[in-house]
């Protein structure tokens, strides 16, 4: 009966404007029919309401919402058989309305997201259908209301159900798609939830997202203008973290295409960023992929760093950007956020957290950026301390901090203080990359001029403790001004380095002496690359000074003994050699001195900085003294390394002065004073040999014997205090003495309690 004489009644109201009938007529069909309690009712209704509509034609927009609202509810009941005709209906009403339901898109909207996680299958098929028709209506029509939609969009995109995400992301690429439709505008509100989606169990609906998300990182590229980086950065750092290799490299990529479109816009979230990014540094070849976009990215923010970032005051800037989280909040507040709360809480806090952003334009020019450098700082130190990370982040954490010092070094050593000791202890690390950039980190530490600000010297200042010494650096072309030079001269440590370089020897000594290992297996080679980076002299210079008030007398041995063997042997210091060799200058002659009598807690070494300098007088006197001395097997050890070493092409000058006895008797005399130290050894034999090959002196004279032979003689080297030497050389082997009676008798007091 419905279907002949509804539509012929219906037609005739419309015949005859009859409003108040038609919505009469409208009414009975939702009250009395879809909406009874009896299904065949709601049946009947359904089919009525859609030959109701077919019946009104181009007026059914008028009747719309009376119309669509009983055949939603239907959309929820419990009978399949029901849910399938109300979509029939549905897309009856719809097809013959067409744009006119726009109005009433969220609603539709709302009820077809249902129906396509419907369980059965002839439901879900009917709603494709409706679905597919609307769709054509949006992509027709220029009159979508985008602005009322997003917030559903916004709900709706955090469903966990398959169905319904595969629905928003058919959805989101329709809308997408339409010239008319600039969804780019509200990607900040939806981002997070296609990253979601993105880590869905099914193929098909993450290779849907990842054509979405790729559709939209093509139009960013396009009008990178009118994109709102800002909004979306602490999105990308959260999913940069994520579990998911997909979710992280997708997010990974749009992060690097951010750095270089938006620029020094990025830089306020710097911390997060680096949270992100420097753990992937370390990745293995499993996620290479991820690694080597993430390299991108951190070295693209590195660029963004620049001088004038330490000239700006932050009180001055003309606009900033919102602050910036911790390292912590970047990261725990938003995955817990994202993991604990409900969906529609989840969705309403994600927004919340956007609204707090600012839109920026693109251009970097147009903007003063702050560099957030203090949660930077943060966040490198905060892995530098963590033992867990690999080798490749330790090095990207020290480049980062050795480029802030570099490029802001001012506002970097307020940070100095707090970074020093673990610098320091990373020294210990096992691999030699990472210790050769912490090296170039503590050098730039130790020779910037902005360490020498005032207000910025090293905290510690009971440990620095100005002595005789007079260290020189080379300065650097551009790098010092006026006031930068006159701050340097004023150091409470060193008349020419900054404070921190004497800090920085002094605490370097003392990591050597509570780990001994590191002075036996890294000393020599963190010695010779700080040689290679700051000055030489100045490194030798301080250190014997600070050796020089060392209480630990053994340790005292040994640190000069390896300083020594660098000395003697190692290519970085040749040009420190040829100057101690001639001692033409004060200045040498001060640093010989200097050494000299830090040298004296060895006694070899002593001998061979006195061959060194061509002082083979006092090198006699002292192997005289060496009789008074308790003769050890680590003695005559070094006595025997000594004899090597003059077989070696360092010494080749004094060989060749063997040449010329009469003008060296004290060389001569003082390497036989080194073979009768030595027993019946290799090195006996060695030393024998060479004082065998001693030239005759009557068989050297030649016509011009009679002139005084200047061919090897040196100058002696004025203003300098042997006699003053050789006493602190004795005073220096007493307690060296006296120390090691104190060590053998409580070696003896113990034993006896071991008896006992």
């Amino acid at each position: 009966v419905l279907s002949s004489s509804l539509p012929r009644l219906v037609r005739e109201f419309v015949a005859q404007n009859n409003t108040s009938q038609i919505k009469h007529v409208i009414q009975i069909l939702s009250q009395e029919f879809a909406l009874s309690q009896h299904p065949h009712s709601r049946k009947g209704g359904l089919i009525g309401l859609a030959a109701c509509s077919i019946a009104l034609g181009k007026d059914s927009g008028l009747y719309l919402k009376e119309l669509i609202e009983p055949v939603l509810t239907c959309f929820n009941d419990a009978d399949s058989r029901l849910r399938y005709y109300a979509c029939e209906a549905l897309y009856n009403i719809v097809k013959v309305a067409r744009g006119s339901v726009l109005p009433h898109f969220n609603v539709l909207f709302d009820g077809l997201s249902k129906l396509a996680a419907d369980p059965d299958p002839n439901v879900k098929s009917g709603s494709e259908l409706l679905d597919r028709l609307l769709k054509d209506i949006v992509t027709e029509s220029n009159q979508f209301d985008l602005v009322g939609f997003i917030p559903l969009l916004r709900e709706r995109i955090y469903s966990n159900n398959q169905y319904a995400r595969q629905f928003i992301i058919s959805w989101i690429l329709v809308l997408e798609s339409v010239p008319d439709i600039n969804l780019l505008d509200y990607l900040p509100e939806i981002l997070d939830g296609l990253f979601q989606i993105l880590g869905d169990n099914s193929k098909e609906i993450r290779k849907m997202c990842e054509v979405a998300l790729g559709e939209f990182l093509k139009e960013i590229k396009k009008n990178p203008s009118s994109v709102k980086f800002a909004e979306m950065a602490n999105i990308l750092v959260i999913h940069c973290q994520a579990a998911d290799d997909l979710i992280q490299l997708t997010a990974m990529c749009w992060m690097r295409e951010f750095i270089q479109l938006a620029g020094r816009v990025m830089l306020p979230y710097s911390s997060g960023i680096l949270t992100a990014v420097l753990p992937c540094l370390s990745y293995d070849d499993r996620k290479k992929n991820i690694k080597e976009v993430a390299n991108v990215c951190n070295q693209s923010l590195m660029k963004l760093v620049i001088p004038e970032d330490d000239e700006m005051d932050e009180a001055k800037q003309s606009m900033t950007l919102p602050a910036e989280p911790t390292s912590e909040e970047s990261v725990s507040k938003p995955e817990a956020a994202s993991s604990d709360l409900p969906v529609v809480r989840r969705a309403n806090w994600m927004l919340q957290h956007l609204n707090q952003a600012v839109s920026f334009p693109c251009s970097s020019e147009r903007i003063q950026v702050t560099l957030n450098l203090d949660g930077i700082v943060q966040v490198l130190d905060c892995h530098l301390h963590d033992t867990s990370i690999g080798m490749m982040t330790r090095i990207a954490v020290l480049k980062w901090l050795y480029h802030l010092y570099i490029k802001t070094p001012r506002k970097m050593f307020r940070h100095t203080d707090s970074l020093f000791p673990i610098l320091l202890r990373t020294l210990s690390d096992e691999s030699d990359e990472v210790i050769l950039k912490d090296l170039e980190v503590l050098a730039e530490i130790a020779s910037s001029p902005a360490g020498q600000t005032e207000g910025h010297g090293p905290s510690d200042t009971s440990d620095v403790r100005p002595g005789p010494v007079e260290l020189h650096v080379p300065a650097r072309a551009g790098q010092l001004s006026s006031s930068g030079m006159k701050s340097l001269e004023c150091s409470p440590s060193t008349p020419t380095m900054n404070s921190y370089f004497y800090k920085f020897m002094i605490n370097l000594l003392k990591r050597f002496s509570s780990e001994r290992k590191l002075l036996e297996t890294r000393g020599a080679f963190i010695i010779r690359q700080l040689c290679l980076l700051l000055n030489a002299e100045n490194i030798f210079h301080s250190m014997a000074d600070i050796l020089l008030r060392e209480e630990d007398l053994k340790f005292a041995s040994t640190m000069v003994h390896t300083l020594n063997t660098i000395l003697l042997t190692s290519s970085e210091l040749f040009q420190l050699r040829n100057q101690l060799k001639d001692l033409k200058t004060p200045e040498s002659r001060n640093l010989f001195c200097c050494l000299y009598r830090s040298w004296c807690h060895n006694p070899v070494t002593t001998v061979s900085l006195c061959f060194l300098t061509q002082n083979y007088k006092h090198a006699y006197d002292l192997i005289q003294k060496f009789g008074d001395l308790e003769v050890t097997v680590d003695f005559l050890t070094e006595v025997d390394k000594l004899v090597q070493l003059i077989e070696c092409p360092i010494f080749t000058y004094l060989r060749l002065q063997l040449l010329d006895v009469k003008n060296n008797p004290y060389l001569i005399k003082a390497l036989y004073g080194l073979l009768m130290l030595l027993p019946q050894s290799s090195a006996f034999q060695l030393l024998s040999h060479r004082l065998q090959c001693v030239p005759n002196p009557e068989l050297m004279q030649t016509a011009d014997s009679t002139k005084p032979s200047t061919s090897f003689k040196r100058t002696t080297a004025s203003n300098i205090d042997y006699t003053e030497l050789l006493q602190h050389f004795e005073k220096v082997q007493n307690k060296h003495l006296e120390a090691r009676h104190q060590r053998a008798g409580r070696a003896e007091q113990l034993d006896r309690r071991v008896v006992l």
